[in-house]
């Protein structure tokens, strides 16, 4: 099997439940403590070896590229003023990776933004990291996928527990059992099913190793839930019949996730990160607990 080195990040949307913030700042340059949400997924991507990142763009996202981009004046000052700490931490994020952007010029669904990467991924396999879902990078989900991926072939996407009561706000995976006790085989994905019509408890979240078979799959693939072109919808089919490209497995991840999509689950990322952190850490938990005993 191929070495995968390409991850594909959509980032075009709109942010609508983060406004008025989002209204003049894209949702992905929101801070999680002191670097934007987004860093944190290219950076899983370069720990995972993936080194070439596409980041498909829409209007008003300029930010994004500009982050990842030399700021000389920026540099300039702070090595003039002596702060090689934070000289480092700004030149981080141009040296992650290899950047690369397209616009996703009409927001027609994640099937459609993952379309608008085919030029650029061409007949590999790729990883594709939805910016909403920090993974812990203590917790390396993605380098398990590839390894299925390359072992197995076909497509791995990351599958999670999550509550009956919780099924309908996810793609839900019909699985059978593997010998490997952290994986699948998704025979079956339902997006966003009613209530009880779930398959299963196993929810498919933002990282997914896609085989470029599924590039045919999305063109012929029509608009489903919300009117939008669904990637859960081009799996399905591609679980279905693995002559278009192979099997389709799914990782049962266990480990640590943040939603930043979600504005409850966005606070609770920056307070456990933060409280995690050396240089923050003590300091903040101490007034954390001081700030609880006195509410409670």
């Amino acid at each position: 099997m191929r070495k995968i080195q390409k991850a594909v990040i959509p980032a075009a949307g709109l942010g609508t439940r983060f406004l008025p913030a989002t209204k003049a700042t894209p949702k992905e340059m929101l801070p999680v403590v002191d670097k934007p949400a987004i860093q944190y997924v290219v950076e899983e991507a370069a720990a995972a070896g993936l080194s070439d990142v596409l980041m498909v763009t829409g209007r008003n996202k300029r930010a994004l590229e500009d982050h990842f981009d030399r700021n000389y004046e920026l540099e300039s000052a702070l090595t003039r003023k002596g702060d090689d700490e934070r000289l480092v931490r700004v030149q981080e994020s141009s040296e992650l990776a290899t950047m690369h952007y397209v616009r996703q010029g009409d927001p027609r669904g994640l099937g459609h933004a993952v379309l608008c990467a085919e030029p650029h991924v061409g007949d590999e396999p790729f990883a594709v990291l939805l910016g909403d879902d920090l993974i812990d990078p203590r917790d390396p989900l993605l380098t398990r996928m590839t390894e299925i991926q390359e072992r197995e072939g076909g497509s791995v996407v990351a599958l999670m527990e999550v509550a009956p009561e919780q099924s309908h706000l996810y793609g839900c995976a019909a699985v059978e059992g593997t010998p490997d006790g952290d994986i699948v085989r998704v025979t079956g994905l339902v997006e966003k099913p009613e209530p009880g019509d779930a398959p299963s408890n196993l929810a498919v979240i933002g990282r997914y190793v896609l085989d470029p078979a599924v590039f045919a799959v999305l063109r012929e693939t029509e608009p489903g839930r919300g009117g939008e072109i669904q990637l859960t919808d081009a799996l399905q089919q591609l679980a279905a019949d693995e002559k278009l490209g192979g099997p389709v497995h799914g990782v049962v991840f266990r480990g640590r996730r943040y939603d930043t999509g979600d504005r409850g689950d966005y606070l609770r990322a920056i307070v456990r990160l933060a409280c995690e952190r050396e240089d923050l850490g003590p300091d903040f938990r101490t007034w954390l607990r001081a700030y609880v005993a006195a509410e409670l």
